[in-house]
C-alpha cells in the first residue's frame, strides 16, 4: 500500500471512558499499514466522565496523541469542527470513538483517497435499528435531499476520510451532528469528489450512543434551519 500521505485520525470524544483507549491502541496498529506519518486528535466534547484522565495517561507515553478540550457540550458537532480544524496532516480520518469499522475496511477503503477527496461509509447491513429511528431517520435524509439536494447515503456515518484541502479555510456554522452535512456542502462548492464505501459498522461493546436523544435531534434541526438560511442569503 501507498504510505504516501500523511494521516490526522480525529476521535471526538464524549463520555467513551469505555472504549477510548482501546480506539487509541488499534489506531496504532491500524497505522503501520497505512502510513509513516501520523498523529491522532482526540477532542472532548465536555464529558462527564474521566475520558479526559485516560487520554491524558496515554499521552505521557504515546507522543502521537494530542487532546483538545471543549469547555461547553456542543453536541458533538462542536468537536467534530475542531477536529478538522486541528488536524495537521494530509489526510483526516474520522471516526466514533468506540471504533465502530473493523481494521479490514479502514484498510481496504483508505486507498480510495488516492482518486477522491471524500470517501464517506455507510452501513451496508441495518441492524438493530428501531421503528422510530428508522422513521426519524429516513425523514432526515429526505429533508437534505430536498433542501440541499445532497444524495449521500448514511450522511451522518461513523467513518469519513477527508483531504485536508477540503476543510480548509472552512467556518462551520452547525454544533450538532448536522455538521456532517456542512462537510458536504463545503466539499460540493468546491467541486469534490466523493466515494461512498460499503461496510458494516460493529456495535458499541462500551459507553452510550447520544445520537437519537431528543435533544441532539432538535439541535440537528436547528442547524438545518441556520445553514439553510445562510445559504439562502448568499444566493440572494
Amino acid at each position: 500500500m501507498d504510505k504516501n500521505f500523511s494521516i490526522s485520525f480525529v476521535l471526538p470524544m464524549f463520555n467513551e471512558r469505555d472504549n477510548i483507549k482501546n480506539a487509541i491502541e488499534e489506531i496504532g496498529v491500524i497505522s503501520l499499514d497505512l502510513t509513516e506519518d501520523y498523529e491522532i486528535v482526540v477532542v472532548d466534547d465536555a464529558s462527564t466522565d474521566d475520558s479526559i484522565q485516560i487520554v491524558e495517561r496515554i499521552m505521557e507515553e504515546n507522543k502521537t496523541v494530542r487532546l483538545f478540550k471543549l469547555e461547553e457540550n456542543t453536541k458533538f458537532g462542536g468537536a467534530f469542527a475542531r477536529g478538522f480544524k486541528e488536524a495537521q496532516k494530509d489526510i483526516i480520518l474520522y471516526m466514533d470513538s468506540d471504533m465502530p469499522i473493523e481494521k479490514e475496511d479502514i484498510k481496504a477503503s483508505f486507498p480510495l483517497i488516492s482518486e477522491y477527496d471524500i470517501v464517506s461509509g455507510y452501513s451496508k447491513v441495518k441492524k438493530g435499528d428501531t421503528f422510530k429511528r428508522k422513521i426519524i431517520s429516513g425523514t432526515y435524509n429526505l429533508i437534505v435531499e430536498i433542501l440541499f439536494g445532497l444524495k449521500i447515503k448514511d450522511i451522518n456515518s461513523g467513518y469519513k476520510i477527508v483531504r485536508k484541502n477540503v476543510v480548509e479555510g472552512v467556518d462551520f456554522t452547525s454544533r450538532s451532528p448536522f455538521v456532517d452535512v456542512e462537510l458536504f456542502l463545503h466539499a460540493k462548492q468546491k467541486n469534490s469528489k466523493i466515494s461512498q464505501y460499503p461496510l458494516v459498522f460493529k456495535s458499541r461493546k462500551g459507553g452510550k450512543s447520544y445520537i437519537s436523544s431528543i435533544p441532539i435531534i432538535l439541535a440537528t434541526f436547528r442547524d438545518m434551519i441556520k445553514v439553510r438560511f445562510k445559504l439562502f442569503n448568499k444566493t440572494k
